[in-house]
């Protein structure tokens, strides 16, 4: 059993109770996924280095590009879910439903997209595991960093070599402060960015999002979720609806704002953590109503600590 380390005195505390123990807990990793041939090996191997291949889970949306077959994970094959309106709906349903399950002998549930990942501070931590075992919290939200391809120095992104090598800058983004990691039976809600139950945003765990960490697949990845919300009307009201064109006009914005010289790197205890949740209804918490696309434009770009480097 590995000796877990202090918690920070400057960090704000997490309550303690019986649920608190230096065992580390069972966790399940969960994610939906739709033709996500580029991300999903990355992803499988991240959180089976975290939590074991065996405990992680894979929805497939009906993908047509081969991506889950052969999995070593667990893979469940859906139907398709309804249109427009009800597509969020049963979504959310599925996957809160799901997790509700797992939560029946799994201590954790984490549900993250194939483009998100998870890593504890390993100043504290070796692991999202070990971070958990002091955590009593029912559910527990990342600081969500989206990574930004700087397109003037950085090249396109090579599957085999570690992330954080390849990318040094991120945006701070309040509203992907997902709940992502809860202990509760609570079902998520605002297509994952609230829950039905109050939550925090952990300033040990980090988020890596990866949407705008390559030009080249952004604008492949963007240009066929924009066609599916033409099809179906999935997540008509997000950045999912925008062009490929579009959002890489989006990235090249940002990443001109980058001036390698003079960024500093994120600071968790700089932000203001406490602002980003908000009972939207009685018993029903989420994330601060930003979209990604205003949030890069107006959240400052900083360099990912250095940490960090070698965990994704």
């Amino acid at each position: 059993m590995r000796a877990l380390r202090r918690r920070p005195k400057n960090q704000v505390d997490w309550p303690d109770d019986d649920a608190v123990t230096t065992s580390l807990p069972t966790v399940a990793v969960i994610t939906m996924v739709r033709d996500e041939a580029t991300a999903l090996p990355r992803w499988i191997a991240h959180y089976s280095a975290q939590v074991g291949m065996e405990n992680l889970v894979v929805l497939d949306d009906n993908s047509s590009d081969g991506s889950t077959d052969d999995l070593p994970c667990t893979v469940h094959r859906l139907p398709a879910l309804p249109g427009r309106k009800g597509y969020e709906t049963a979504r959310m349903g599925l996957l809160s439903g799901i997790a509700s399950g797992l939560l029946a002998v799994y201590d954790w549930v984490v549900m993250v997209d194939a483009d998100e990942f998870l890593v504890a501070d390993p100043a504290s931590y070796s692991s999202v595991p070990e971070l958990l075992a002091r955590r009593a919290g029912g559910a527990i939200a990342p600081m969500a960093l989206n990574v930004v391809h700087h397109t003037e120095s950085e090249k396109p992104l090579d599957p085999d070599l570690p992330l954080l090598d390849q990318r040094h800058y991120a945006t701070f983004v309040p509203l992907m402060c997902k709940p992502s990691v809860k202990r509760v039976a609570a079902p998520w809600r605002h297509a994952s960015h609230g829950i039905a139950a109050p939550f925090a945003v952990d300033s040990e765990l980090f988020m890596l999002h990866l949407k705008f960490a390559d030009r080249d697949q952004l604008k492949v990845i963007s240009d066929r979720r924009s066609e599916m919300v033409s099809i179906d009307g999935r997540a008509a009201k997000s950045s999912w609806s925008r062009s490929g064109d579009d959002m890489v006009a989006l990235l090249e914005e940002v990443s001109a704002r980058i001036d390698p010289v003079t960024l500093t790197e994120f600071d968790p205890t700089a932000a203001d953590l406490a602002s980003v949740v908000f009972e939207e209804s009685p018993g029903e918490f989420r994330t601060r109503k930003q979209g990604q696309v205003r949030a890069m434009r107006e959240e400052p770009v900083h360099l990912i600590p250095t940490r960090l480097r070698g965990l994704i």
